[in-house]
């Protein structure tokens, strides 16, 4: 039987075809079922154990990023590769943090997703060189983190400080010219790293840590 076996999520069923007919040549790896979100991933993981899921992120319902939450929590054993579009830095780091062990972008070239799948399996990790670079880069240069305090980036700085603000998602975006996407990610890190779940208790946290001030 083949020794990887693979759970494909992404909410367009052509990409999913495309890869299931790469996969299905090759005799190490076997397909052994797809999901279009992130709820019904997690049900399929549960009942068909899979070694590795391959992960879009922006899908209806539970995103990828909510759902590799869930699989880091509930299904340790499961290693999750992301393969999506966006070509954003944020997102890596965001995913990372999430639980994803690999990343790998859509226009990639069937050898490179293979061997992303392979080494995700076999080595536990994948990124490609540039995002392995910068990954370490950050890892290098990040500050300790002080003892009872959750370490926020910078950027996560400025996203509390502008909700904090009263800023939407969308003004958000346009004020750091970044993508709403990219906000919503950067908002939910924040809210999952300070154990936060609303605004009125993110204003109260950016208060007592003075990131904004009361006039």
């Amino acid at each position: 039987m083949p020794g990887i076996r693979v759970l494909l999520v992404d909410d367009h069923a052509i990409l999913r075809e495309g890869l299931r007919s790469l996969l299905s040549l090759q005799q190490d790896i076997q397909v052994v079922g797809e999901a279009g979100d992130g709820q019904t991933a997690l049900d399929l993981i549960a009942q068909l154990k899979p070694d590795i899921v391959v992960m879009d992120i922006a899908m209806p319902g539970m995103d990828g990023l909510e759902a590799t939450r869930r699989i880091k929590k509930d299904f340790p054993e499961t290693r999750v590769l992301i393969l999506t579009q966006h070509d954003n830095r944020e997102y890596v780091f965001s995913l990372l943090q999430a639980g994803a062990v690999g990343y790998i972008l859509k226009k990639s070239g069937g050898a490179e997703v293979l061997n992303a799948i392979r080494s995700t399996f076999n080595e536990g990790a994948f990124l490609p060189p540039g995002i392995a670079r910068e990954v370490m880069d950050r890892y290098i240069q990040r500050p300790p983190a002080e003892t009872g305090r959750p370490h926020l980036t910078e950027r996560e700085k400025e996203v509390l400080r502008l909700i904090a603000e009263g800023k939407s998602n969308k003004e958000i975006a346009e004020q750091l010219f970044l993508s709403v996407k990219t906000v919503m990610v950067h908002r939910t890190n924040i809210m999952e790293k300070l154990d936060i779940h609303s605004r009125t208790e993110l204003v109260k946290y950016a208060i007592r840590q003075g990131i904004i001030s009361v006039q």
